[in-house]
């Protein structure tokens, strides 16, 4: 678990400077208020995070694309040891049950499964994935 005291200015922070990306990506009022967004930090093995960003950069994001998963944004931290060592993202699907099917498929994916074998050949790139699925508030100007 994600257990720094930088965790929820992180969040924090996360949320304020991307409002406008947001925005752009708001849901279709006819799928309703199920709308679910994803917070995903990544913890990199030590020397891993170029990598793991090239991974992203290179073949991630287009398979995410694929099976409907809308990128939001990604980060890494500024100072200290988290910024050799962590990603942090934001992704967001129509509904959790979407969210589901689309990590399923994505993972089932032949072509993620020889990205990563193929990125990972030195060994793996990431210790362990924190992740917290929100929705926003009746108060949140993006829904």
């Amino acid at each position: 678990m994600f257990k720094s005291a930088l965790f929820p200015a992180c969040v924090a922070t996360l949320f304020a400077t991307t409002l406008g990306a947001l925005s752009v990506h708001a849901a279709d009022p006819a799928a309703g208020a199920e709308r679910v967004f994803e917070l995903r930090v990544y913890h990199a093995n030590p020397g891993k995070l170029d990598a793991l960003n090239a991974r992203f950069r290179d073949h991630t994001n287009k398979l995410f694309a694929k099976h409907g998963i809308t990128i939001i944004a990604f980060w890494t931290p500024t100072d200290g040891e988290q910024a050799k060592n962590t990603l942090i993202y934001v992704l967001a699907y129509p509904s959790r049950e979407a969210a589901t099917k689309s990590w399923k498929d994505f993972q089932d994916d032949t072509d993620w499964k020889a990205a990563k074998a193929e990125s990972e050949k030195d060994g793996a790139l990431v210790k362990n994935v924190d992740s917290t699925y929100m929705k926003p508030t009746d108060y949140s100007p993006i829904k």
